[in-house]
């Protein structure tokens, strides 16, 4: 008999032969079937026709991580290989790869920025160096002015942004950091700080993530937080360029279409199965909903009745991803080593769960794409961080296109770069 409490993945058919899993709040699923119904290939589609609010109790549910056990192996599409790029890494989070090639990391927890080098086509990375210390949790890395010869690197700290004088192929930064924003909100939750350059050079993009889970301290502490602001590459003409966005927690401008992508961790706390994160393109101008909404103009029970003038100007994101999955990291494939059928698409990171019951995410999945929008469809790309026991040896979080055309991905459970090549027949 069907009655809410957990859930199953329920497979239908997509097209030629592709499983198409939809979630349905059915009894019966476990940790184990999650970890077995993870594997490449099989392609999610999240309905916007969400339960109710508290349909099942909000849960405390952390991983437990462990180490990578010795029959535990990462699995990707046929015709794919996924590789160990370099280890030994203090919890590596955002990545971006530079002009020349080089993978700038932040290491956060060690408030520090790294560079990666290894020869085109190479499996593993031969240079690993500190490119600057002493940063205040360093998450997004831009290269300005866009091109193929930056002169600064910019760095989002976690209450400040600044730059660094750069040349193609620099692994130590040449001088002290200079300022450019100097104050960026810093207290409370959600210390990320995304970071893009528009295409033109004429503005900076950073995400804010809110103060809080659902706004419970209330408005005056959430001043320019679940925005995207907008500022000049000098720091100045401060702007909001969308908002409600509760945790866009990375950044990027698709190279076709110019829409700027993010990904988006959305509040805990309403049950196994609400609210969805989502990936969309964001409008300039447009508002995403938090606190008040969440996924279109569902009214958020702990703030029921407020602002009900909002509810029609909520925008709707493109594509949703199950509960609690926790996206981090994107990249817009525009490598030329993966097959054609890749090409536009973008890879997202899954950090994995804690407020659900049955975990979910702790992987790398492919968004579709077509014509530059998502279709709302996402396949598992990389899986098997997650055990049958329900412990994890592995966290996904950054995402980048190497020059080469492989995707590299950090691991902040293992402190690893994961490097990901096609070598299959095309």
């Amino acid at each position: 008999m069907a009655k809410r409490g957990t859930i199953v993945l329920k497979a239908g058919k997509l097209g030629a032969g592709v499983a198409l899993l939809t979630i349905a709040a059915l009894a019966g699923s476990t940790t184990a079937a999650r970890a077995q119904a993870d594997r490449p290939g099989e392609v999610h589609r999240v309905s916007p026709d969400l339960p109710p609010p508290y349909a099942t109790p909000p849960v405390a549910n952390p991983p437990r991580l462990v180490r990578q056990p010795a029959d535990a192996k990462l699995a990707a599409p046929p015709g794919f290989t996924v590789s160990a790029y370099l280890t030994g890494l203090v919890r590596p989070r955002f990545l971006a790869t530079a002009p020349n090639g080089d993978i700038f990391v932040a290491e956060s927890a060690a408030g520090r920025v790294s560079v990666v080098r290894a020869p085109a086509g190479a499996a593993q990375a031969s240079q690993h160096e500190v490119f600057a210390g002493d940063l205040d949790r360093p998450f997004g890395i831009a290269f300005y002015p866009p091109g193929p010869d930056p002169h600064y690197v910019y760095v989002a700290n976690q209450s400040s942004l600044v730059r660094f004088p750069y040349r193609s192929g620099d692994m130590h930064a040449s001088g002290k950091p200079e300022i450019v924003v100097r104050e960026l909100p810093a207290s409370g939750n959600h210390w990320t700080r995304a970071l893009v350059v528009a295409s033109d050079g004429k503005h900076l993009l950073v995400s804010v993530g809110s103060a809080s889970n659902d706004a419970e301290g209330g408005m005056a502490l959430e001043a320019d937080r679940a925005d995207i602001l907008e500022f000049d590459p000098d720091g100045g003409h401060k702007q909001i360029y969308a908002s409600g966005l509760r945790n866009a927690s990375d950044i990027a401008f698709d190279p076709a279409s110019h829409a700027l992508i993010a990904v988006v961790n959305e509040r805990d706390g309403l049950g196994d199965d609400l609210p969805p994160d989502y990936l969309t393109r964001v409008k300039r101008g447009g508002f995403y909903g938090w606190p008040w909404y969440y996924i279109g103009a569902h009214p958020d029970p702990e703030h029921r009745g407020a602002h009900p003038e909002l509810a029609s100007s909520v925008v709707k994101p493109d594509l949703l991803f199950q509960p609690h999955s926790a996206p981090l990291g994107l990249a817009v494939y525009e490598g030329n080593q993966f097959p054609a059928a890749y090409k536009g698409d973008v890879f997202v990171a899954l950090h994995g769960s804690w407020n659900r019951a049955t975990r979910t995410g702790y992987k790398i999945v492919r968004a579709r794409m077509k014509d530059g929008a998502p279709t709302g469809e996402y396949e598992d790309f990389v899986t098997g961080f997650l055990l049958p026991n329900g412990a994890v040896w592995g966290r996904p979080v950054g995402v980048t296109v190497a020059q080469d055309g492989a995707l590299i991905f950090s691991d902040d459970g293992s402190g690893t770069l994961w490097r990901v090549a096609y070598t299959g027949k095309r």
